[in-house]
């Protein structure tokens, strides 16, 4: 009798695992679990590539031919094709219209950069944020002589400089913000940096200027030093001497701003299907992905079928800064998009499309595409392990969760700096939204811990990782968060040994030699003994031995301690071997501490 040929399934060249289990019509714990077993993390939602699904599809008695996709290859636009196509625009366009500039404010963590915001849009940043630093890319806009100034919000943390940089990159003008009683700082000088490097509009806001100790020239001084060239010093970059807690020249720079506008003609064609830049996203419990963005150029309307990186949708709402609903967002605006169908990258292109259709055949192509390179981005528990043992070192697996993509993006920054030469840290899944129950899953296969930073814990999850020994901690100030970590990696440390010398006798006799101890009598030359000590025996000028007292004795008494000129009879224990103690050996004894190490 011949075998039931298998059945055959035609699979795409991506597929999610929750579709993949409902073409094999079977559970998603079942597929996870094949999936764990031929070493791949991967949850419902995960992408899978051809050939791993056929290998799992095999398992299940399944053969597997690839789905064939006739659709024409569309790319997505990137942020460089948006630079070329907004130059262009500028170059040629006859429909062009001023439109507010995009202003950025950078400078040194301390130098008041949160303040002069404050100052500028009359709210208390410093107060709502975590920390007291600015953890997520903001927008919003001012209104000064009836013109409109669109104020990006980057933070200002060194370990923010990705986000920062994503920042520059976006903005017609930044302003260079140096306190006068500090001067030029290290992160002042990566700022210029790139500054010049983009060749970006800038102009100079020296702080306070009100506090003792301000020398506004020697600051002047030490920009011209750092190659910038201000005005009346021989240069072109305009410098407005400002306190933004005193708000004092706060509408003068404000004014600075709108005329260096000017000279630059900032403009975009309002006419035309939006072109902006997302700047934050995040999962809301009720309204779905929220996209933070700047529009570049064009309108956005209601109803717009749109693309954000991977992600389409339609726009059901348009917010403004303020969180009102607006029904069009026009060039320059900061806008928060509701209807995207899942969380897009920060720096992703806001593009419109024709309509759902073209949207997801654009991004269908797309995701496919990038699919085989997160595949291979994402490293199998069996590959993450055999490479971590060749490098013999302890490692921490962890699950990192967070509430928008910028937040994700800055906590890996700054753990990628956490030193890897005693330790390794390994992030096995990250992703932007709530813990669920395949993050208890995917940490219950690996042994990872789950950290999430203002992200919710359901409580049927949060039992299910209790029940499961699942550890997860949550974070609502991103180095607390990281600190936390430090400490969970410096727990895998061997710890150090704090070794202290108390003193050294010379054996005069020995009473006893046993299978296991010795009883031997001697002079104490030098310091003094416990009846804990460790000891190394000493002959011919090399250290022989090692073993430990046990008992300590002067005369018939045992004592816990002798003292330099003492003669005394001790027990002693050999380590690693019996090495027997002689008349004439010195004895050198110690004490060891065991001190926990941390990484830093």
């Amino acid at each position: 009798m011949s075998e039931e040929s298998p059945t055959t399934i035609e699979i795409p060249s991506t597929i999610t695992v929750k579709a993949f289990a409902e073409k094999l019509e079977k559970p998603v714990p079942e597929i996870i679990t094949a999936l764990l077993k031929n070493g791949f993390l991967a949850g419902i939602n995960e992408t899978l590539d051809f050939e791993t699904a056929a290998l799992i599809a095999d398992e299940f008695g399944f053969q597997t031919l690839e789905e064939k996709i006739d659709e024409k290859r569309v790319d997505i636009l990137n942020p460089e094709q948006l630079a070329e196509i907004l130059k262009q625009e500028k170059e040629k366009n006859e429909n062009l219209q001023p439109r507010p500039p995009i202003v950025t404010i950078l400078g040194h963590v301390d130098h008041g950069k949160t303040t002069l915001l404050d100052a500028i849009r009359k709210t208390k940043v410093v107060e709502t944020e975590s920390g007291g630093i600015t953890q997520n890319i903001t927008a919003y806009q001012v209104e000064i002589k009836n013109r409109l100034i669109t104020f990006v919000d980057t933070p200002g943390h060194q370990a923010f400089s990705q986000m920062r940089a994503r920042g520059e990159g976006l903005a017609d003008i930044s302003v260079l913000i140096v306190a006068a009683d500090d001067g030029v700082k290290s992160q002042t000088k990566e700022v210029i940096k790139n500054l010049q490097k983009d060749k970006a509009p800038m102009i100079v806001a020296i702080n306070k200027i009100d506090k003792p100790g301000a020398n506004v020239e020697k600051v002047k001084g030490q920009l011209a030093d750092a190659g910038i060239l201000l005005e009346k010093r021989g240069g072109k970059i305009p410098v407005v001497e400002i306190s933004a807690k005193n708000k004092i020249n706060i509408e003068e720079l404000l004014e600075t701003i709108l005329l260096l506008a000017d000279i630059l003609k900032i403009t975009a064609d309002w006419k035309r299907k939006a072109l902006g830049v997302i700047l934050e996203s995040h999962l809301d419990q009720r309204k779905g992905a929220l996209a933070t963005a700047i529009i570049k150029t064009g309108t956005l309307n209601e109803g717009d079928s749109i693309i954000a990186g991977d992600s389409t949708g339609t726009v059901r709402q348009i917010l403004d800064f303020n969180k009102k609903r607006i029904i069009k967002a026009i060039p320059g605006s900061p806008i928060t998009v509701v209807g995207l169908d899942n969380v897009c990258k920060s720096g992703s292109v806001l593009q419109v499309e024709e309509s759902r259709r073209a949207a997801r055949r654009k991004t269908r192509r797309s995701r496919l595409e990038m699919a085989g390179n997160l595949l291979n981005e994402k490293v199998s528990v069996k590959r993450i392990n055999e490479s971590m043992e060749e490098k013999d070192l302890p490692k921490l697996n962890i699950i990192l969760k967070a509430d928008a993509e910028g937040s994700l993006e800055a906590i890996k920054q700054i753990l990628e700096t956490i030193p890897r030469d005693e330790a390794l840290l390994n992030i096995l899944s990250e992703k932007v939204g709530n813990i669920t129950e395949t993050d208890v899953q995917l940490a219950m296969a690996s042994g990872a811990l789950i950290h999430g930073f203002k992200v919710m814990v359901p409580s049927s999850i949060s039992q299910a990782a209790k029940k499961n020994g699942v550890v997860i901690k949550i974070s609502d100030v991103i180095y607390k968060m990281v600190d936390e970590i430090k400490e969970q990696l410096s727990d895998l440390l061997e710890p150090e040994i704090i070794r202290t010398d108390l003193g050294r006798m010379k054996v005069l006799a020995i009473f006893r030699t046993e299978k296991a101890k010795m009883i031997i009598g001697g002079k104490i030359t030098q310091g003094g003994v416990t009846k804990d000590s460790l000891l190394e025996i000493k002959r011919d000028k090399e250290i022989i031995g090692k073993g430990k007292v046990t008992q300590l004795k002067h005369g018939p008494k045992n004592i816990d301690e002798g003292k330099e000129g003492m003669e005394c009879g001790l027990t002693y224990i050999p380590k690693d071997g019996m090495v027997k103690i002689k008349e004439g050996d010195s004895l050198i004894f110690y004490l060891e501490k065991e001190e926990k190490r941390k990484i830093k």
